[in-house]
Formats: structure tokens, sequence, C-alpha cells
């Protein structure tokens, strides 16, 4: 169906074609003619604060979302409606709590873990559909994450993979394909996101033989890494792993190659923002890998398609946080597509047995109702993505 939207309604998106419109907060305000059903989406974002990179770009693929589908349906089928949890968990709970009394059929956000995590038990015990585009943190979706037998969370989902495959993946693909033998680690000490990959990359990368050389930490917010570098640079070693959101890895890689690190550096999917860029400055930004779940390199044309009705909205390129919260919106409407009215449990059902083919792959959910699909590991060459490799962890 995401294929067939994109197709028919690519023609019809330029700059003056009619746009969502919003109320204050985001609610779409044209009806549908009389006997025609309209199906209400939260888009529950990152959109002001510390991570709005991350929560502006999936609104946005969101909304072309919804645009295309209701072109595709020729009238306003699917109302966005848009709230900002200003990067902070408690205004997120907050915000779930009133999306799940205004009568939406799903709801697609937070962008980061720890907002989602939040507001996963007011959402799942309101029946609510949620649909993350990139809550990675390791088993987000079950009632207890700290117990990998525990439930999961029956109306919750994620179309991203979780920070340990990334991590495993980040790894085997350094040992593998880069032929590295020793590696220094650099994260973040209180960020659940951080923990994770730094475990997953650990452990994969020891069991298949390298080293681990040392394990330093930063402090979100921080600025100036000039000390741990010094003793970074004193090690020998053949890359380093910043698991770790753009604010601190730019500054970390811009610090490390004017320090005189011309080591591999590698990373995760918190990478993927141009204020990475802006940061580390492009020209720092070489013999840079990480792994993400979108490239536009060698794009289909289905991926393609998107790239292009993205540009003509927006008037630049897609990320990878966009084509995920893409992804995730189209989810729930092909659900709604399928199951045909708004019922809660039959929705539940649609999604949870779904086969979606999206911009960022081709799944399935597994019990978690995580997605089954390999990473992307992409290469840096003056900050931009110049090859990718397909990697599932062994």
């Amino acid at each position: 169906m995401l294929a067939l939207i994109l197709v028919a309604s690519l023609a019809a998106c330029s700059p003056s074609t009619s746009s969502t419109g919003t109320t204050e907060q985001g609610e779409t305000d044209t009806p549908a003619a009389e006997g025609q059903e309209t199906y209400k989406i939260g888009l529950h974002y990152e959109l002001t604060g510390a991570v709005a990179d991350y929560g502006v770009a999936e609104n946005k693929g969101s909304k072309l979302a919804i645009k295309l589908a209701n072109e595709a349906a020729g009238y306003e089928k699917y109302v966005g409606v848009e709230y900002d949890n200003k990067s902070d968990s408690s205004e997120a709970v907050t915000i779930a709590t009133t999306l799940a009394s205004e009568g939406v059929i799903g709801v697609v956000g937070p962008a980061t873990s720890g907002a989602s995590a939040a507001t996963y038990q007011i959402s799942n015990d309101s029946q609510v559909i949620v649909v993350s585009p990139s809550a990675t943190q390791n088993n987000i979706t079950l009632v207890d994450p700290n117990n990998a037998d525990s439930d999961v969370y029956e109306y919750i989902f994620r179309v991203c993979f979780e920070d340990s495959y990334q991590g495993a993946a980040m790894a085997q693909y350094a040992k593998d394909t880069l032929a590295a033998s020793k590696a220094v680690i650099y994260g973040d000490s209180a960020s659940d996101y951080s923990k994770g990959l730094i475990e997953a990359f650990d452990t994969q990368f020891t069991k298949l033989g390298g080293e681990i050389v040392a394990t330093e930490y930063y402090t979100a917010g921080d600025t100036d890494f000039s000390a741990v570098l010094t003793n970074i640079n004193s090690m020998e070693f053949d890359v380093l792993y910043i698991a770790g959101y753009y604010n601190e890895a730019g500054l970390i890689i811009k610090q490390a190659k004017e320090m005189g690190i011309d080591k591999v550096i590698l990373g995760a999917d918190g990478f993927d923002s141009e204020s990475l860029i802006e940061l580390a400055g492009a020209e720092n930004l070489n013999d840079v890998y990480y792994t993400t779940a979108y490239t536009a390199v060698d794009a289909s044309e289905k991926l393609q398609a998107f790239i292009d009705a993205y540009k003509v909205e927006y008037n630049e390129e897609p990320a990878m946080f966009a084509a995920l919260a893409f992804d995730a919106t189209n989810l729930l409407i092909q659900a709604v597509e399928e199951v045909g009215s708004a019922d809660a449990a039959a929705l539940q059902a649609a999604v949870k047995g779904i086969n979606f083919n999206g911009v960022t792959g081709d799944f399935t959910f597994d019990d978690t109702h995580t997605p089954i699909k390999s990473v992307l590991v992409v290469k840096l060459v003056d900050g931009v993505q110049s090859s990718a490799d397909s990697v599932s962890p062994q």
C-alpha cells in the first residue's frame, strides 16, 4: 500500500499543495464529507528542547505520511494531532494521558527511549496503540525491561531495532570488515541508550576475539572532552566507539581530530543528524562509521519516491528519523485500511501480524513487537554518507 500511496501522491505533492492545516495543538481542521470516516493519529514528539533534531524530523516524516495517505483517499481521512513534549519525560507523561482521552487510533512517538518508556504504561492501559520510530532501548516494549521474560506491552510496538542489536552489529563490522583488534569505548555515564550500546559492543567485540582497551565516560551536556581524549590518545587502539547522541558526539569527534587522533570512529544511530556535521565539521567526518536503519545510498524506487516527496514538501533531504516516523505512521494507516474501523483490539491484532514494506526495510514483528530486520552501517566522507553495508550480528 505504501508504494501505491507514494506513486499516486508524488505528482500532486508540491510547495503549493494544501498542507495538513493545523490548529494550535496541531489537529487538522478540514472536515471529511458526510459519511466519510476520519481517524486521528497522535504525533507525540520532542519539537523543542535538547533532542529537538530527532523530534522535528520525525514529526515531518509523520505529517508527510498523513498527507500522502489523504491524497490517495481523496479527502482528509487521517488527522494528525501534534504535541511537543519539550524533550522532557514528565511532559511526555502528561501528553500521553491527554492523547488517550482524545480518541486517537494510535500514537507515533516520542523519539527518545526515556520519554517513550515513561508513557507506555499509560498508553497500554488505555488500549492506545503506540508505534515508536526510534525507542531503541533494550526490552523497552516489555512491562519490565530488566526482565527478558517479562510480558510484552500488548499495544506498544516499534519500527527500529534495539540498542543491543545495533551495538553488536557495529562490533561485528569493526572486527570482520574493518579488521580492528583493539577498541576504546566512550559513552554517556547516565544514559540507558548509551549503556545498552556499550554492553552490546563490548560483549560482541570480545566474543569475536577483540580487546576493549578502555571504557571512558562523559556526562550529557559536557562540552570539553580534552582530558579524557588526551588519555585516550596515549593508548594503542584501532577504533573509537562513541556510544551516544549527536550533541556530545559531534564535539568529541571535532576535539579528537584536532588533537591528532586519527583512528577510525564508530557510532550508533544517535549520530544521524545534520547537527553532527555542524558540531564536528564536515572536514572531521572522515573514516567515521555508524549504525542506522536508513540510508539514501543506492536507493530503491520506493525509497527514492519518499525522498523526492520529502524534498518537495520540506526543501531538504530526509534523514533516518524522518524515514522511521514515515514508516511508523504508515504502519498505523495500513492497519486501519486492513481493519476498516477504529476498533482498538482489531487494530492491535492487525499491527501485531502485519507484513510491512517500508522505506526503512521490509519486516514483521517478533514476540517483543520489535521488527526483524538488518542493521545498516554507513561510512561518512566529509560528512556525507558514501557507502552502506547490511549487517546481521551472529
